[in-house]
């Protein structure tokens, strides 16, 4: 079976259509017509319904897209582990980040990285926390460093780097900025903008209120934290937002006994063998650990 078939397929199937897996291959769409017909004849099975437009897996293409998952994973495991008998740190480290992470932690390893290591290759995709964790379970990605989920997939292993606190903030001319101490029900009666709902600091913020019974009134949702601080600091609503992102532009309100906090970090598939590349990479994410936990 042909792996460049295979890959054809697999980009069908997650794009919906012929020319975005095209787009994706950097091949036009009848070279990847050409390549699935070639599948299809080999395995002698339709997988893809065409309906003008509208591309569908048939049954017997369902049934194949776990298992073509599977044989390119085995493959790509397989020329890593030779690979890395050579214990060079080389080749090409696909890495997927969020967009908050990639721009205010992690500069500094990507910078030490590439100046300890230039002969790897960096492939940096910038995604939602969310949907890198599924790059990594379906093994497009070798490490995600992003917002760890509060319920770790049994496949997916989470270490934790940063600690970032989460503040309830306002712009200054708030009514919320101006009281003396304000409670998580008279936050609740104010418009808020919330990071989506798909996303994990949405479900770790929301499930503080749900404790008390409450739920925010959420008038409008982006994932891009950056953002929800100028809307913010505009005074269309309240939020909140990691203390490290907090500046004269918007005001923390401060709950008694209240502490939000999300955790930060890099996640791995345990069944996948890790490049020199990715385990060199997951040294210096480590170390900042060890510079997060030390005394100021």
């Amino acid at each position: 079976m042909d792996f460049a078939n295979l890959n054809a397929f697999i980009a069908i199937a997650e794009y919906g259509s012929f020319s975005g897996a095209g787009e994706r291959l950097h091949l036009t769409q009848p070279a990847v017509s050409k390549r699935i017909a070639s599948l299809e004849q080999q395995l002698n099975v339709r997988l893809f319904d065409r309906l003008g437009r509208e591309v569908s897996l048939t049954e017997a293409g369902r049934a194949l897209l776990p298992r073509a998952y599977q044989i390119l994973n085995v493959l790509d495991d397989t020329r890593r582990a030779l690979t890395n008998l050579t214990g060079e740190v080389s080749g090409r480290l696909t890495l997927a980040t969020s967009h908050h992470i990639g721009l205010h932690r992690l500069p500094p390893v990507l910078r030490a990285f590439t100046r300890r290591y230039p002969a790897v290759a960096l492939d940096i995709q910038f995604l939602d926390s969310e949907t890198a964790y599924e790059e990594i379970l379906h093994g497009r990605a070798e490490l995600a460093v992003i917002t760890l989920a509060p319920d770790p997939h049994p496949l997916v292993k989470a270490i934790p780097v940063w600690d970032d606190p989460l503040d309830f903030v306002v712009s200054a001319e708030h009514q919320l900025a101006t009281q003396p101490q304000v409670s998580l029900e008279e936050i609740a009666r104010h418009p808020a903008v919330f990071p989506g709902t798909n996303t994990f600091t949405h479900h770790i913020v929301r499930r503080h209120f749900e404790v008390q019974g409450l739920a925010p009134n959420i008038s409008m949702s982006t994932n891009y934290l950056e953002t929800i601080k100028m809307m913010v600091s505009i005074g269309l609503a309240w939020s909140v937002l990691p203390r490290t992102m907090l500046d004269e532009q918007v005001a923390a309100i401060h709950l008694p006994d209240m502490q939000l906090r999300r955790q930060l970090g890099y996640i791995l598939h345990t069944e996948r063998t890790l490049s020199n590349a990715a385990r060199a990479f997951m040294a210096l994410l480590d170390a900042e650990v060890v510079l997060d936990a030390a005394p100021a």
